[in-house]
């Protein structure tokens, strides 16, 4: 095996935690984007299954991911990172749907651009001394 550093060991676990932890708030997002697409257009189905992931993902974002207390300085700067991703998120949710992708499929690529993101902007705010 691969001997790592002790500094890189954290970073990796670190990138590890927030993979699981994120990998789960987009499930959630997803599937209950999903479930209110049967009574809300896309954008508005969205933000409610954006605010249902952010909820669990700022309490396991803390608690397991980054394993800091939950101060209302981290959680001003969790909830601005998120206003920065939810907007990022709107806009390219409408961008994929605007070029013909099913409103089903449009968050897959949306995804794939936002996650990578707000796991640069949670960490920097959630680290930040």
């Amino acid at each position: 095996m691969w001997k790592v550093k002790k500094k890189h060991r954290k970073e990796l676990d670190e990138i590890v935690r927030f993979m699981l932890v994120g990998a789960l708030a987009t499930g959630i997002q997803y599937a209950v984007y999903l479930l209110m697409l049967l009574w809300l257009q896309p954008l508005a189905a969205n933000t409610v299954a954006y605010l249902l992931s952010f909820t669990f993902n700022y309490i396991a974002s803390t608690r397991y991911t980054f394993r800091v207390k939950s101060t209302a300085k981290r959680g001003a700067g969790f909830i601005f990172s998120h206003i920065i991703n939810y907007g990022l998120q709107t806009a390219f949710l409408h961008l994929f749907l605007w070029t013909g992708i099913s409103k089903q499929l449009a968050m897959i690529p949306m995804f794939a651009i936002c996650v990578p993101v707000n796991f640069l902007l949670v960490r920097f705010f959630l680290h930040r001394k």
